[in-house]
């Protein structure tokens, strides 16, 4: 017999009564009924309860274990009466009878407890992650990850895509966030740096003639913490194609994604990935308020600015009088009450908003009425009129924000969503898809008035050169992201891959062309000898296991993630380095005050 075990603590079944059998694992449970000590053994793969009674050879050392200790028993396969079957488990129809007993690791008092669903604060449980990993739901959820990650291989190669490796020590490249910076021993005074992403060796790949390129790729970002973003490192399905378009990149990646929702969504409903919507960021800044919307909830903002100009609602109508500015409305089907429209108004003041502004629409039995501040600001004409256009009636009401809209875009698309919870108008049963298209490429920065990328540098302006000899503001990519229920799963682009494209676009944003040539030298220098078309994204794994495992906190799914401050627990980093380490890499600390 094995030295550890015969089987797995799930394996046994009535088929095996009788057999002497060895099982190793922790101890989850120990109930003593009458003298008799059952003990139910966990492993990895499930639960089998074994039991002792004063008979036992080995009842004495039995009686010393406890919760978690980490134990190997030899016993006899016994069938349990009918009227104490546990249908719950899969060897709920035995149990083992201990003959033999070695302890393995003995456990001292636990800073938390494995059995059971007690709540433990973050710091605790990140601190003694491996114990807090022996938890079943997280057993499920690392399973979830393993088993994600393993079927998105497969049907990548069944795409016909290869796996390649990318450098981990690398340069540093604008991808939206910090780098993390590695000093250099061999090179006093220089870095490299962790990849934030392997966005421009992919493209080099295309460049050296591979058709199809993807990778589980490891992402280093020194980001400030989100619940559903790792302030340090994350994976991502990464993915290019040579000779693409937009469409063909969605074509390939969509049926991956719904898959994957599909295997192991539990059952939820998946949309088609032909019936995905390409709705365009313009477009979804105003309906939704994000370029991430969560379309299960089909509330759509509309511009109401029309009704409010020269009305009697004087902060509306002189906020008007400004260029750029717009009142929209939020339809709220279902929240037609006062009571209703002053909780969200107590919400809106809560993030920081003076309220919001509410019709509502009423019966009064000699026909609908409409209520609150502002329809009677307005009068009957106007609030009848904001009624037709957004296509409600009695029950139901509305809510208005306005200024310039990137001043409350945010906040307006955060009412959205909570109006959609409240008045439970969002199924918890499906996983809606939407590709959000023609990003800008350019943003202003309002303070400074200066110009720079909004979105991925890399990526090819829509009309090409053409476009850049305009307004940079109105220069769109073709750059797409796929939301589902609310979050941002992929994000991509088809290339720049000409290098006089490449030396404008960077131009506009304050880069001259020694420094893109220092900086991005190899892609520059590749795109002169022969560089293919080529586009591709990168999904995130952590977010789509998040969403699967039907948690909100990223770090649910992840191994040994790092607290909100970026810190490990477990492991004690950042830590501080030895003096010998510093004078290695010619480093000195300065104290920070």
């Amino acid at each position: 017999m094995h030295a550890y075990r015969s089987h797995t603590c799930a394996d046994l079944t009535k088929d095996q009564v009788g057999d002497t059998v060895r099982l190793a694992g922790w101890v989850h449970r120990i109930r003593d009924h009458g003298g008799v000590l059952f003990i139910d053994l966990r492993d990895h793969y499930g639960m089998t309860q074994v039991l002792c009674d004063p008979d036992s050879p080995v009842f004495a050392q039995v009686e010393k274990v406890r919760s978690e200790w980490c134990i190997r028993i030899d016993g006899t396969v016994k069938a349990r009466a009918e009227s104490l079957v546990n249908p719950k488990l899969p060897t709920g129809e035995i149990e083992v009878y201990i003959r033999d007993i070695e302890v393995l690791g003995e456990a001292q008092e636990l800073p938390l407890i494995v059995f059971g669903d007690q709540e433990y604060p973050e710091e605790t449980r990140l601190k003694y992650r491996y114990l807090d990993l022996r938890r079943e739901a997280m057993q499920k959820s690392m399973t979830l990850r393993s088993d994600v990650v393993s079927s998105i291989r497969r049907r990548m190669w069944d795409k016909g895509f290869r796996e390649y490796q990318t450098p981990i020590i690398t340069a540093s490249s604008p991808e939206g966030a910090r780098d993390f910076l590695v000093p250099s021993r061999l090179h006093p005074g220089k870095f490299y740096a962790l990849p934030q992403a392997p966005q421009q060796f992919k493209q080099l790949i295309m460049v050296s003639g591979f058709d199809k390129y993807f990778q589980i790729a490891p992402c280093f970002r020194d980001e400030d913490p989100r619940a559903d973003r790792s302030p340090t490192d994350f994976y991502q399905l990464d993915m290019e194609m040579s000779f693409v378009e937009q469409q063909d990149v969605f074509d390939t990646v969509a049926p991956v994604i719904a898959g994957v929702f599909e295997e192991f969504g539990g059952g939820k409903s998946v949309d088609a990935p032909e019936t995905w919507p390409q709705i365009p960021y313009a477009e979804a800044a105003l309906k939704y308020g994000t370029d991430k919307p969560d379309l299960r909830n089909p509330i759509e903002m509309q511009v109401v600015s029309e009704h409010f100009a020269g009305s009697g609602f004087a902060i509306f109508a002189k906020l008007l009088e400004q260029e750029g500015t717009e009142i929209r409305a939020i339809p709220a089907p279902g929240g037609g009450s006062r009571k209703f429209c002053d909780r969200m108004n107590a919400w809106a003041q809560k993030e920081g908003l003076p309220g919001m502004g509410y019709i509502f629409w009423r019966d009064q039995g000699e026909g609908m009425e409409a209520a609150g501040p502002l329809a009677k600001n307005i009068g009957p004409e106007r609030t009848e009129a904001i009624r037709q256009q957004l296509g409600l009636g009695v029950g139901d009401a509305a809510f208005f924000l306005g200024g310039k809209p990137a001043s409350f875009q945010r906040i307006a698309g955060k009412a959205r969503d909570v109006l959609g919870q409240e008045l439970k108008l969002i199924d918890p049963n499906r996983f809606a898809f939407a590709w959000i298209v023609d990003f800008p490429i350019y943003e202003k920065d309002e303070e400074t008035g200066e110009v720079d990328f909004e979105h991925n540098p890399f990526s090819m302006p829509q009309g090409g050169m053409e476009a850049l000899q305009g307004d940079p503001l109105k220069v769109l990519g073709f750059q797409y992201d796929l939301a589902c229920n609310g979050y941002e799963l992929v994000s991509g682009a088809i290339r720049n891959h000409k290098p006089e494209v490449m030396l404008k676009a960077f131009e506009i944003a304050g880069y001259g062309e020694d420094e893109v040539k220092n900086r991005f030298g190899a892609l520059y220098n590749a795109f002169h000898y022969g560089a293919p078309p080529h586009g591709g994204c990168a999904a995130g794994i952590d977010r789509m296991v998040m969403l699967l495992a039907e948690t909100a906190n990223i770090r649910e799914v992840i191994m040994f993630p790092m607290n909100q401050r970026a810190e490990d627990l477990m492991m004690n980093a950042p830590s501080d380095p030895s003096s010998d380490q510093l004078m290695e890499l010619s480093l000195r600390v300065i104290p920070q005050d």
